[in-house]
């Protein structure tokens, strides 16, 4: 039982939604790295394209533009997709969206634009893909979607971003649900919990908060682009076929201080 065997995704196909920055684009890079044939998809066509120009050195990525907030969109992907292959191994729903505004004030369109787009998104966009899914799947070598939530839900956060750490408790549980139903067809479904990464979306926090949030994080740093690749990979190769259902921390052990 080689290492090499063990861990590897070479000649899969997967799909990463909201792929060309921070922690989509870090387990897009893993996964090209490593062999597998990855779409990516953006809202913004133009940072897509800058995203697969700068993985197409690795392996092979390619741009697949799409609002993910869209059904019209969620279609397209999956039609787009189903033309080009036929079947998908590996789902990654990353596509998701925040909102910051004190309580009294908290409007009713960052709340539902948040809820659409992290928890509705997600299960709409694995129904559509479904086919392209079980054509992937065996019982040896399942199907994987990995869903991406954050400690946030699951931790309480003292943060004005009602709607996010409800969005990522709803798409924990969601994970769960979807892994009831599908692991008997050899899908898995999991989700990753990030904590603290450098990326675009937790900028303006670690930048006003970032001393007070490492002194929470008992490793003492951020997340690195491989700590997320890391997992990633492992769910999707064959170390992880025997994992459904299963919400992962990646927080460098900051829940066990909160």
């Amino acid at each position: 039982m080689k290492i090499n065997n063990l861990f590897s995704v070479e000649g899969k196909v997967a799909l990463v939604t909201g792929g060309s920055r921070g922690i989509g684009l870090m387990i897009a890079r893993g996964f090209v790295e490593n062999g597998v044939k990855t779409y990516i998809s953006s809202r913004k066509a133009e940072a897509c394209d800058q995203a697969v120009k700068e993985l197409s050195q690795y392996g092979e990525c390619i741009a697949l533009p799409a609002d993910m907030s869209s059904m019209d969109e969620i279609e397209r992907v999956a039609k787009e997709i189903s033309a080009k292959e036929q079947k998908l191994d590996i789902l990654v729903n990353n596509a998701g969206a925040n909102w910051g505004a004190p309580f009294a004030e908290f409007p009713e369109n960052g709340w539902d634009k948040v809820m659409e787009l992290n928890v509705k998104s997600p299960f709409f966009l694995t129904q559509k893909l479904l086919p392209l899914l079980q054509a992937a799947a065996s019982n040896a070598d399942p199907a994987r979607v990995i869903n991406v939530g954050s400690i946030n839900g699951i931790n309480t956060p003292r943060v004005d971003t009602f709607s996010y750490p409800a969005s990522k408790a709803a798409i924990h549980h969601l994970t769960k649900i979807l892994a009831a139903h599908l692991t008997p067809e050899n899908i898995t479904v999991n989700a990753i919990a990030p904590g603290p990464f450098e990326t675009k979306m937790m900028a303006g926090t670690l930048a006003a908060r970032r001393q007070e949030i490492l002194d929470n994080v008992p490793l003492g740093r951020t997340g690195e682009d491989e700590d997320m690749a890391g997992i990633a990979l492992y769910l999707s190769s064959r170390a992880g076929a025997y994992v459904s259902g299963t919400v992962i921390p990646v927080d460098g052990g900051s829940l066990v201080n909160t």
